[in-house]
């Protein structure tokens, strides 16, 4: 693994303070690959905390351009950019904000047809998609290839969070074993909340990164920033899914 540098020790300093991570959790994260589903309301600030912590590359596969209704919400995302591709604006944002960062901006959604060469050159998976099928795709990947998978949603007021590791845990399609119907791309969404349910996971994949447990595995941590309740929700793996049945 390649070490931390000065410039690396002094900015992160302070979070290399925290019990369980230190030196060696940072130097984990420095040598991680990331790939980030969407840079949208949940995948932008996944994305932007990921940078400021210290990993090493990010992978960014987010199709279409900036309009004016991203712009409550993505954080990555600026007004000097509309009409030009996200995943370029993202790019360019993480990387004034971490120069040491390495960026992959692929200009396209997850799709079956990148999703098992996007998955095999990352350490870890963050899912930020809001629709099932690029969801449910890279659960699949994740799933076959033994990678872990952080799943990110919101809908509204509430947000959830889970940490699949095939094998171990419940994946996706055992949560959701069919597309929830009437199920949409465009829904109510505050960039708040959406933030929130991202800073949840990634500290998920921070801890599964560094060794710093423990984890929502077999977990689901639901939040309602209507009541501010906050609840974690056991899961348990189907032993029919026709996905990690087997796994």
């Amino acid at each position: 693994m390649n070490p931390l540098n000065a410039e690396e020790k002094a900015t992160y300093e302070w979070q290399m303070w925290t019990r369980g991570f230190g030196e060696a959790g940072q130097v984990k994260l420095k040598n991680a690959t990331a790939l980030v589903s969407r840079t949208g309301g949940l995948g932008g600030p996944v994305a932007q905390e990921l940078a400021a912590a210290g990993i090493g590359k990010l992978i960014l596969a987010h199709g279409g351009k900036v309009k004016h209704s991203d712009l409550n919400r993505q954080i990555l995302m600026t007004h000097d950019w509309l009409g030009k591709p996200r995943v370029e604006c993202a790019a360019r944002r993480l990387r004034e904000l971490n120069p040491r960062l390495e960026v992959e901006a692929v200009p396209a959604n997850i799709s079956e047809d990148n999703v098992t060469d996007l998955v095999d050159r990352a350490h870890i998976v963050f899912d930020c998609a809001p629709l099932f099928e690029g969801r449910f795709a890279m659960n699949r990947a994740c799933v076959a290839q033994k990678k872990p998978l952080i799943d990110c949603a919101m809908f509204g007021l509430e947000g959830q969070v889970t940490t699949i590791l095939p094998g171990e845990t419940p994946c996706l399609q055992c949560i959701y074993p069919e597309i929830p119907p009437g199920w949409k791309r465009e829904f109510p969404v505050f960039g708040a909340v959406s933030c929130a349910a991202a800073c949840f996971g990634v500290m998920e994949g921070i801890k599964w990164l560094s060794g710093m447990g423990p984890s929502l595995a077999g977990r689901m941590l639901y939040y309602d920033m209507r009541t501010m309740r906050v609840r974690t929700v056991p899961l348990r793996r189907r032993p029919d899914c026709p996905i990690c049945s087997a796994a």
